[in-house]
């Protein structure tokens, strides 16, 4: 099971983004690689710290783990696509928070510190690409794989790249300038190759100016059980591509757009269900089959029964997605009247109209309106 990314962090959830940074950088360095040789265990936590603050780092992400924990990215790699960003990755997004304790801007592992004397290549990220998907009851309640169509950019075959000449891979240069404090060396992103540390060589047919082409591709999405209207699904790595050729490609961003359903109105966790039954069926009684997204349900509704009656089946909702606990299904029992009558029903009703059997008489048992609609969100 996933640890508390708070808890990862040891910060609180009422936390700053300067208290976040602050504690990213210290576990950073306290499990940086190049300070824990050989030890998987510091590996592990790094990434682990790596991956708690990639989300509480950025007001949407940290936004939707406050509402969702961790079922917010839940079969769409919360962080990355899989759990875990590799160590390059890792080094390429915030190697600037702890850069300067390990070699100057290298974040160091497997040899990409200056602190042994080797420039690290940049690696750069595709952007993320955002899509909307519709969703009904059915797929609310049973949750599950959901295949998609999208069209995405990648790189064209026969592009290619080369390393850039003026930051020679890094993606960034070095400027110093003199200050009334003296000199003073700052760093910044490439202008020629705007940090990708490459330029392009040579153009694939048919593509842009960056050597990319749109392609179809269909993607997988795990939906979780008790999705919400607006929830934002990430699907790690099947965002846009980026123009270099050793980059990542970006995340694909998939929000929901829940259906309204003509059978079933949805009201947090409880469904909402008309029942219409005739006048006979009430006074007698009758049996009543409804097909649910849960399946088929047969109800029981006694003899006498009014047109206003909730019927309460437990558990019959819609899942919760933080947890395991299922809504409940409002069965609102109404009558139908008819409004054209023949002249043998018309004549039984005008013999019976003064008939002490058909004069309301409402007992204790009898709800009022407001009662009924307080039992509803009780």
């Amino acid at each position: 099971m996933k640890r508390d990314y708070y808890e990862i962090l040891s910060v609180s959830r009422s936390a700053t983004e300067v208290e976040i940074k602050k504690a990213y950088r210290k576990k950073a360095i306290q499990y940086h690689p190049d300070k824990n040789p050989g030890d998987e265990e510091a590996v592990e936590k790094f990434k682990e710290a790596a991956e708690a603050y990639e989300v509480l780092s950025d007001a949407d992400k940290k936004a939707r783990y406050d509402q969702f924990g961790h079922d917010a990215f839940q079969g769409a790699g919360g962080f990355n696509g899989g759990g875990h960003m590799n160590m390059d990755d890792i080094f390429s997004q915030f190697g600037d928070i702890f850069g300067d304790i390990f070699g100057g801007g290298g974040g160091g592992f497997g040899g990409f510190s200056q602190g042994n004397h080797q420039a690290r290549t940049a690696r750069v990220k595709g952007s993320d690409l955002r899509i909307k998907i519709k969703v009904n009851v059915s797929d609310i309640i049973n949750g599950g794989e959901k295949k998609i169509k999208i069209k995405r950019k990648v790189k064209a075959e026969g592009t290619s790249y080369e390393t850039c000449s003026q930051c020679h891979g890094t993606g960034r240069v070095s400027r110093v300038a003199n200050t009334i404090f003296g000199r003073m060396q700052t760093t910044g992103a490439c202008s020629a190759c705007g940090g990708a540390g490459q330029v392009l060589k040579k153009r694939g047919s048919g593509s842009d100016s960056n050597g990319m082409i749109i392609k179809e591709d269909i993607v997988s999405i795990n939906l979780p059980k008790g999705v919400r209207n607006g929830v934002q699904l990430r699907v790690g790595g099947k965002g846009n591509e980026a123009p270099t050729a050793n980059g990542v490609p970006g995340d694909l961003i998939v929000q929901v757009l829940e259906v309204s359903d003509v059978q079933f109105k949805r009201e947090a966790n409880n469904l909402h269900h008309d029942l219409y039954i005739t006048i006979p069926e009430a006074a007698l009684g009758t049996k009543k089959v409804i097909e649910t997204p849960h399946g088929k349900i047969k109800l029981n509704l006694e003899s006498g029964i009014q047109s206003g009656k909730i019927l309460r089946l437990r558990h019959k909702g819609v899942p919760d997605i933080d947890g395991y606990a299922y809504g409940d299904l409002l069965v609102n029992v109404n009558v139908w009247v008819p409004k054209n009558l023949n002249d043998e029903q018309r004549k039984f009703f005008q013999e019976n109209i003064e008939h002490s059997n058909f004069k309301p008489n409402p007992g204790k048992s009898e709800r009022s309106f407001f009662e009924k609609i307080n039992d509803m969100f009780s």
